[in-house]
Parts: C-alpha cells; sequence; structure tokens
C-alpha cells in the first residue's frame, strides 16, 4: 500500500495500540500533526475518549468495531507497534511509499531459534492486514487496541471521515434533509377540531420524545450529492450523519472491500506445497468482505457501538437511554411506540417491524371487545338454550353406546351435560357473525398497515428507493461468488487436462498461453450456478420437508394413539370421579404433550429451514431470506396448527359404527367426539397451544436463553481474565460491553412468532373467540419484551433501509385468505349450526328446537355387536341395555337397510357445502370491497410528496436562473469592457485602466 507518512515508536505502556490515520485519496479532510497525536496517547483514555466512544485523540468518533483473536506470530518475531499518519504539509502528498500495516512482524535476533509455524493463525493475520490495509485505501482510519480486559480479544476501531461519508452517501443514493423548510397541509374545519381533541385525550399516552411530536413543517429531503453542497446544512458536520448512518456507511465499505492478495508463502517440500495450493485456493474463495472474513474466523466479530449506556446516575443523556426510559420500560406499556427514535437509532426496517407491531396491536382492540360480547353472549344464553337443555335433563334417560371396546360400558347422555353447556359459550348464532367480522377485521388490518406504510415512508423519505433497493438486491452473495469461482476453477483444470493431451505447435504456443490467461481472467463472469449445479440441494430441501412434514404426521399419530389408550386404561378404573371426567383428562395431557412436541419441533424446524437454505446457494441477500422465510414457515405452520386440524376435521369423521368400528393397526378404535360435537375440544387445543407458546415460547424463552446466554458468557470471560481483580473491574471500554452482548440475529423469528399468533387469531375464531383478547395482552408485553431485548441484550444491529415489510406482507395476506375458508368449514362441519338449521327448517313440528338431540341420535341394537367388542360388564347400569343410541344419520335396526345412511345425512352434507360456498363467497367480496374502498396512499400523503416533487423542481429552477443570471453579469461586464476597445481602437483599450491585464 502507497502511503505518504511518518512513523514514530510509542512507548513501551501504549505498544498495544495503533492509531491509523492515513491519506487514501486527495480530499481526506482534517489532519492532526504529529505532535497532536502523540500528545493524546499520553491523555487518560477513559476521560478522552468517553469511554471506547472515540479514538485515543478524544475527536475522531468510533463508527465500527472488528473484534479478533490476537496470536504472536510464528518464530521470535515481534511486532513493532507503529503510529501511522500523514504528512500535514500538503506538498508532501505527492510522494508516497509503500510501508507494512501495524501488526507486522519485524525480523527478530540473529540465530535466534524458531519455533514451529502455525500456518492457519498467520494466514489469519496476513489476511487481517491485507484487508485493514484496502481498509485504509478506502479512506477509513483505523486504530488496534489489543490491551483490553477481556483477555485473548483485540479490537480495530473504524472512524469514517468526513470525505468518506459524503463519497459514500452519494453512491448509496441516500436522502439528507436541505436547507429548504415547507410547510405539511394541515386538516381544516371539522377534521382539524376533531384531531385537537384527540390529541388532547391521547396526551397522556404520548412518548416524552421529540421526535413523536406532531411537526409542521418538513425539511425537503434531496439524494446527497457532493457537487450541490450548498444545498443542504452543513454549519455542524458531526451530527450531519447520524451514528446509524455512519455505521452503515461503513459497512457497506467492509462488505465490498476485499483481500485476495498471496501474501504467504509455505516455504520448500512437496507437502508444503500442498499446503500452500489449498491455502491459496481457499483465500481466492474467501476475498468477498467481512461476511466471508467471519465465516472463516479471521474476525470473530463485526459491529457498530451502542451510543452510551442506558441506566446509571452518572450517564451522558442519549438516544439509547431514551429509548430505554421512553420505550422498553415495561411502566410504560400503555404509550404509545416513538418509532421515529426507533428508525432514527436501529434503521428503517426494525422500524418497520416495531410499527407493523404496534398497528396490529391496536388492530386486536377492536376485536378482543366483539370478541369479548360474543363470549358474554353465549354465557347469558346458556340457560335458553334448547339441546343443552334436553342433553342435561335425566328424564330423557338417553342410553349410549360405549366409547371403547370391551372395557368401557354404556353410558347416560346427561353426564355431558357440563361440556354441552360449555360448548354453547362457543357454538352459539354470535360466532358465524365474529367470524364473519374476523374475516372483514383482516382485510382492515392489511389496509391500514398499507396506508401507515405509507405515510411512514414519506416520513422517513424512502419514497424514492424502489429503484436503489433493485439496483442493491441484485448483488451476490459471498457464498454464491464462492461457489461460482469454484466451478470456475474446476472448468478451468478440466481445460487444462484437455489442452495436455492435445499435441500443440511450437510456433502457437505463445498465442495459446495468452488465450488462456484470457480465458482464466473471464471465467468467473461466463459462469453462473444452473439448476444443474442445485438439483442436489433441491433434491435434498425436497426430500427433507417431506421427511420433517412425514415426522409432524407421525407424532400426531402418536399422540392419537396415546388418546385412545389411555381413555381405555382410565375406563377401567373403579372410581366413579375418574371415569367420569376421562374426555377432560386426556384432552388436556393430550394438548400438553402437542405444546411441548410444538415447542421443541420450531427450534429444530427453524435450524433445519436455514441449513436446507444455505445448500441451495441463492444468489442475493434478498432471495436468500425469502427462501428461508418460506420454508421455516410452511414447517413451522405445520407443526403447530396440524393437531389442531385434526380435531377440528378428522375427529369423529371416520369411526365408523357400532359393531363396525374403523381401528388403527387394528388395534385401536378410532376416537368419537362428544355429543355436543368437537368444537369444545377444539376451544380448550386451541388455547392452551397458543396460550403455552405466547407465554413459553414467545415470552419465557426470549428472557431466559439471552440471560443465560450472557451469563455463561460472562463466566468464561472472567475465567480468561487477568487474576488482578482490580483490574478487572476497572471500567471497560464501550466496545469491550457491547462484545459481551448477544449479537443480532435477525427479525425473521420475531415476524415468525407474530405470523403463527395471528393464525391462531384468524384460522380457528370460530371456535376460540377469546383468542384475540389474549393475542392482545401478550402482544403488550412482546412489545417492551422486545424492545428490551434490543436495547439491554443485543449488540447494536447494521441499520438496513426497508421500505415495506418484504415477504411476511404477501404471507399475512395469505393466511388472512386461508382463514376465511378453513372457518367456513369449522362452522359448517364442526359445529352443530348447519344440522340446527337444517332441523329447524326442515324436521321441527312446532318450529322450535326441541327434538333435535334426538334427531342427531341413530340407534344400534346391541345384539349386532362383533364378537370381542361387547361391554365386559353390560349391567353397569343397574339394568339391561338392549337399544344403546350414537350421533350420526343412520337408519334405526328395524329398517329394511339398518345402519345405512340416511337421507338426513344427506340434507345436512348438502346445507353444509352450500354454506361453504355462500360464505366464502360472500366474505371474500367483502373482503375485496374494503380493499377497493380504502384507498392504499392516504390522500394527504399523495398531496404531500406531489408537493415536495414540486419544491424540487422550483428550487432547481431558481438555482439554474441564479446561474443563468451570474452568467448574464459576467457576459455583460465583459461586452462594456469590449466597447471601448471597439469604440477607440486598442490602444485606448490596452490604457484603460479596467483592462484586466494592463498594458502589454
Amino acid at each position: 500500500m502507497r502511503v505518504n507518512e511518518k512513523y514514530s515508536t510509542l512507548p513501551a505502556e501504549d505498544r498495544s495500540v495503533h492509531i491509523i490515520n492515513i491519506c487514501a485519496i486527495e480530499d481526506i479532510g482534517y489532519l492532526p500533526s504529529e505532535g497532536t497525536l502523540l500528545n493524546s496517547l499520553s491523555v487518560d483514555p477513559d476521560a478522552e475518549c468517553k469511554h471506547g466512544l472515540y479514538f485515543r485523540d478524544g475527536r475522531r468518533k468510533v463508527d465500527y468495531i472488528l473484534v479478533y483473536h490476537p496470536k504472536r506470530p510464528s518464530g521470535s518475531r515481534t511486532l513493532a507497534r507503529r503510529v501511522q499518519h500523514s504528512d500535514a504539509a500538503p506538498a508532501a502528498r505527492g510522494a508516497r511509499q509503500d510501508q507494512p500495516l501495524p501488526g507486522k512482524g519485524s525480523v527478530g535476533a540473529v540465530g535466534s531459534p524458531e519455533p514451529p509455524m502455525d500456518y492457519h493463525e498467520d494466514d489469519k493475520r496476513f489476511r487481517r492486514e491485507e484487508y485493514e490495509g484496502n481498509l485504509l485505501e478506502a479512506g477509513l482510519e483505523l486504530e488496534r487496541d489489543e490491551d483490553t480486559k477481556i483477555h485473548g480479544v483485540g479490537f480495530v476501531k473504524i472512524h469514517a471521515p468526513w470525505n468518506v461519508l459524503c463519497r459514500e452517501a452519494e453512491f448509496l443514493k441516500l436522502k439528507m434533509p436541505t436547507k429548504k423548510l415547507y410547510h405539511i397541509n394541515e386538516t381544516r374545519g371539522l377534521l382539524k377540531k376533531i384531531n385537537s381533541v384527540l390529541q388532547k385525550i391521547t396526551d397522556p399516552i404520548q412518548p416524552k420524545v421529540a421526535e413523536h411530536r406532531p411537526q409542521t413543517t418538513k425539511r425537503l429531503s434531496y439524494p446527497f450529492s457532493r457537487e450541490k453542497q450548498h444545498l443542504f446544512d452543513l454549519s455542524d458536520k458531526d451530527s450531519f450523519f447520524d451514528s446509524k448512518t455512519r455505521s452503515t456507511i461503513v459497512y457497506e465499505i467492509l462488505k465490498r472491500t476485499t483481500c485476495t492478495k498471496a501474501k504467504y508463502s509455505m516455504g520448500q517440500g512437496e507437502g508444503r506445497k500442498k499446503d500452500s495450493a489449498l491455502l491459496s485456493k481457499r483465500r481466492k474463495c474467501s476475498k468477498y468482505g467481512i461476511t466471508s472474513l467471519l465465516a472463516n474466523g479471521v474476525y470473530s466479530a463485526a459491529y457498530p457501538l451502542h451510543d452510551g449506556d442506558y441506566e446509571g446516575e452518572n450517564v451522558d443523556f442519549n438516544d439509547r437511554k431514551l429509548l430505554y426510559q421512553e420505550w422498553a420500560s415495561y411502566g410504560v406499556f400503555y404509550k404509545y411506540q416513538p418509532i421515529d427514535l426507533v428508525r432514527k437509532y436501529f434503521g428503517e426496517k426494525i422500524g418497520l417491524y416495531f410499527a407493523w407491531l404496534g398497528v396490529y396491536t391496536q388492530m386486536l382492540i377492536p376485536a378482543s371487545v366483539v370478541g369479548i360480547i360474543v363470549f358474554l353472549y353465549g354465557c347469558a344464553t346458556v340457560d335458553d338454550n334448547i339441546p343443552s337443555m334436553e342433553m342435561c335433563d335425566q328424564r330423557h334417560n338417553i342410553t349410549m353406546c360405549p366409547l371403547c371396546d370391551k372395557t368401557c360400558s354404556y353410558w347416560k347422555m346427561s353426564s355431558a351435560c357440563a361440556t354441552a353447556r360449555a360448548s354453547h359459550l362457543f357454538d352459539n348464532p354470535a360466532t358465524v357473525f365474529f367470524s364473519v367480522f374476523m374475516a372483514l377485521w383482516a382485510a382492515t388490518f392489511m389496509e391500514h398497515w398499507k396506508r401507515k406504510q405509507m405515510r411512514l415512508r414519506y416520513h422517513w423519505d424512502l419514497t424514492g428507493f424502489e429503484e436503489e433497493e433493485e439496483a442493491v438486491k441484485d448483488h451476490p452473495r459471498a457464498e454464491y461468488e464462492a461457489r461460482v469461482l469454484e466451478k470456475s476453477l474446476r472448468k478451468e483444470s478440466k481445460s487444462k487436462e484437455k489442452r495436455r493431451h492435445i499435441p500443440e505447435e511450437s510456433t502457437n504456443k505463445w498465442k495459446q498461453r495468452v488465450k488462456t490467461a484470457m480465458a482464466g481472467v473471464k471465467l468467473t463472469d461466463k459462469v453462473k450456478l444452473t439448476w444443474r449445479d442445485r438439483f442436489p440441494a433441491y433434491f435434498t430441501n425436497l426430500v427433507s420437508i417431506v421427511f420433517m412434514i412425514a415426522v409432524t404426521f407421525a407424532i400426531v399419530l402418536g399422540v392419537i394413539i396415546y388418546r385412545i389408550s389411555t381413555a381405555a386404561a382410565l375406563a377401567m378404573n373403579s372410581s366413579p370421579s375418574v371415569r367420569s371426567n376421562i374426555r377432560v383428562t386426556v384432552t388436556a395431557t393430550a394438548v400438553i404433550i402437542n405444546l411441548v412436541v410444538i415447542i421443541l419441533l420450531d427450534e429444530v424446524y427453524g435450524c433445519i429451514a436455514r441449513w436446507l437454505t444455505k445448500i441451495e446457494v441463492p444468489k442475493t441477500e434478498k432471495s436468500f431470506e425469502e427462501r428461508l422465510i418460506f420454508k421455516a414457515f410452511l414447517l413451522k405452520f405445520v407443526n403447530s396448527y396440524t393437531p389442531i386440524f385434526y380435531v377440528a376435521f378428522f375427529k369423529g369423521r371416520f369411526v365408523g359404527r357400532p359393531g363396525d368400528y374403523v381401528y388403527i393397526f387394528r388395534s385401536f378404535r378410532m376416537e368419537e367426539c362428544a355429543p355436543g360435537g368437537c368444537l369444545m375440544e377444539l376451544c380448550i387445543q386451541l388455547s392452551i397451544i397458543m396460550l403455552g407458546k405466547q407465554l413459553i415460547q414467545n415470552n419465557l424463552f426470549e428472557i431466559g436463553i439471552p440471560k443465560m446466554k450472557k451469563f455463561i458468557r460472562y463466566l468464561r470471560l472472567r475465567r480468561q481474565s487477568p487474576s488482578d481483580h482490580d483490574e478487572y473491574v476497572k471500567r471497560k471500554q464501550r466496545y469491550e460491553v457491547d462484545y459481551t452482548l448477544e449479537p443480532f440475529a435477525g427479525l425473521t423469528p420475531e415476524y415468525m412468532e407474530m405470523i403463527i399468533q395471528f393464525g391462531f387469531v384468524t384460522l380457528f375464531v370460530a371456535s376460540f373467540p377469546l383468542a384475540p383478547l389474549f393475542a392482545l395482552l401478550n402482544n403488550i408485553i412482546e412489545i417492551r419484551l422486545d424492545a428490551k431485548k434490543f436495547i439491554t441484550e443485543l449488540r447494536r444491529p447494521v441499520a438496513v433501509r426497508a421500505k415495506d415489510i418484504g415477504i411476511w406482507y404477501n404471507i399475512l395476506r395469505g393466511v388472512g385468505k386461508l382463514a376465511v375458508i378453513i372457518n367456513a368449514f369449522v362452522i359448517s362441519f364442526t359445529s352443530d349450526f348447519i344440522p340446527r338449521l337444517v332441523y329447524l327448517y326442515m324436521y321441527s313440528e312446532n318450529g322450535t328446537m326441541h327434538g333435535f338431540v334426538n334427531h342427531t341420535l341413530s340407534s344400534f341394537n346391541v345384539s349386532d355387536f362383533q364378537n370381542g367388542t361387547a361391554p365386559n360388564d353390560p349391567l353397569d347400569l343397574g339394568y339391561e341395555v338392549q337399544i344403546c343410541r350414537y350421533k350420526d344419520y343412520r337408519e334405526p335396526p328395524w329398517s329394511e337397510h339398518k345402519y345405512d345412511i340416511s337421507k338426513d345425512f344427506w340434507a345436512v352434507l348438502a346445507a353444509r357445502l352450500a354454506f361453504v360456498i355462500v360464505f366464502q363467497n360472500l366474505v371474500m367480496f367483502m373482503s375485496d370491497f374494503v380493499d377497493w374502498v380504502i384507498p392504499d396512499i392516504p390522500k394527504d400523503i399523495s398531496q404531500q410528496v406531489h408537493k415536495e416533487k414540486v419544491l424540487m423542481v422550483e428550487l432547481f429552477m431558481r438555482e439554474e436562473q441564479g446561474k443563468q443570471q451570474l452568467l448574464d453579469t459576467w457576459m455583460e461586464k465583459d461586452r462594456q469592457q469590449d466597447e471601448p476597445c471597439n469604440n477607440h481602437g486598442p490602444k485606448a483599450c490596452l490604457d484603460s485602466p479596467e483592462y484586466p491585464g494592463g498594458a502589454l
């Protein structure tokens, strides 16, 4: 690397710190003199660099941190600690010379013994030195610190000077606020009064954050350009680019800076030549910036710094502390989120997630209110429900057929009275209304979010982000480029083998070598990964996903067998109380087993989905994220909802009839629904799984696992720390504290748990109207829990710009459409809503529901039991049973076609299918109508965007007019100066004092 620099050896106590301040391009900006830089090293670091937020000079802010594990170089070589900086004299910038980076070894003492070399560690060290040298050439400034309180860990602090920030902001087309201010159009008349009243009412629940206050003016934003710096307010250059923007710019440089040069020589010998070839090939395949260097262990971590501490009396006030007080505290659960401040600190992508979560939580409030009303309606009408009253009336004396073979005996329908009454709480006419309401709620929620999203895009200056995103998303991933390079190397080696066996003419050898070299240079540009290259990965994906789904089905089948066998075992118990609560016991224990399995498989499926996506080697980060989300959602969707689907649509459908039951493995008889239907059991299953997942997986795991990892990391670091306790307890630098935090793993887990919850709220809401209420209570805690995790438990993530929530919106729309279909089938086939309507309008003699229970039961002659299936104790009820009843629509035993399906069954089935078709199409039409009525872009936002474009055109027109006027003025002056020359001759012009050149 060619630099213009001086060297000065540091004293022994400062030899672990390296300052690199280098001029890579001509307009590097401020460069401190040698005296200033060396003096800054002698100042107390804790006082001057604000505990690691600044370089040792106390002026340059740390924008990014690279972490590595330093090890002494091979042999007895020692590192010469040096300070490099540019000469302050401008004339000295022309001459540049090659100098080694700090950290490179110098020649040791002559004759000293050299121990065996650690080629792997030396390769990492050389790659770090080369990479950091390339960062210097990109204009960044670095400072290394190995004298830390964390044993065996070194830090490289990175600072982006002003000129680099300007250059990268122009490359990235970052929109920055200009000096131009304009007034935002305010509502007038009645709307203005309503808004003012709402602001006064909601003022107590507004966060005390400046960014959250309503703004009447806004600065016009424009993509930053170095040629148009006069448009921007650069009075305070230190705060023009905030910490989030600075870290984003540095991360973009880290991603595209490569380390490709082969600096390492393995020595002589065949074995070392082979190792050298392997190292060289690996180095070529790992030349793609910080992501590959992190993957290969060259650096152990890379992250931007938090703004400071978030708690403590002597802590300087910063955005992190403000967010902790007004956002991440459980005491402010009732307040709105300071979304603009979240976006300012974490970036647009994380800001959009919390904005979406806030809108979703707000929309759950009306859904919860309606759900409570529906539930209360069921409670109020339970005593007026005629079918449940008939089931509880012991005077009817209805004897039911056994629930299992041999061990189970006959039982009275009145024993299921409690289940029948509880079923009415969720299976009543209001449930149908609530299902329609929730379908429209889902459509309204999606439209409301689209409008909110457009408002955020306007306020966050992302209205012109589409074109930029299209250009960025095609940037290849490092793993993809590595696979392409490996493929090109294989092709190149095959072509060499072919040429080796083909005789070449001596006259064309030189020409052939030139062609080979040119072909090697352009090889990677032509090679791409085709479907043939990815076919093994695609096949592995298909087989693995099918296998995982089959595992889920097998586990559900195992739980079904457990339910059947446990019910048969409990039926043999001599205690009447145990036998009377068989259904509740079996259902509760089976649901708990399902819950535990779902939680465990969710973690396993998340890891499998990531591995399956990696072996596909997607080309871009966007493609990688979308494929990962799709696989994880598919597996977790099947895992979470398969037990619920079984109870809703399969349990009790394929049991057969007494005397001809259906068996699993010829041993286990399929279980039946209760006389009141399976809806109550579906409600229990849904509520336990939903609440259990939210309580255990979403809350306890999110709190417990990060704290446990942090504690383990603390113990590990303390074990590695120096024995001197006073030195250990000395206050750590900011980058050391952040290193002990948990790395940010992305937003996929956060979105996933909310999407699964959205499915619980919408898919089976007909069976559990209280689902929105429990989701609302969970989300109130979830928002503050996630906020606390981001502020206190995680390293600061790199800010990522985004204009929407991506593929998650399409998943939400898909779940909303699927919810309409599923609720139609739940109401039609799982509940008794349709059979009641059919009986009321076709079979009722007096237009009431009296006789409905008897209508839904068929008769069976106990003499028709198969051998070995009749009850062992037929007199358990105290009398001999001749006819028992079972729930189905079949001909009686005295009929000519006994036990065949009756006409009533087909009438009910036709009504059920007709209801599904009508309900689905009607609700879909109403949802599409809501989508059409509500515009995606609010009218005021579209007006403001149009106004911004007009103001921008006017601004540039005035600028061009000013330039034209200035040019006209100069031309007029030149014309006035030329007139005396034309009228009085050249001599008068030359003698004129106004002539700029004077006399010749």
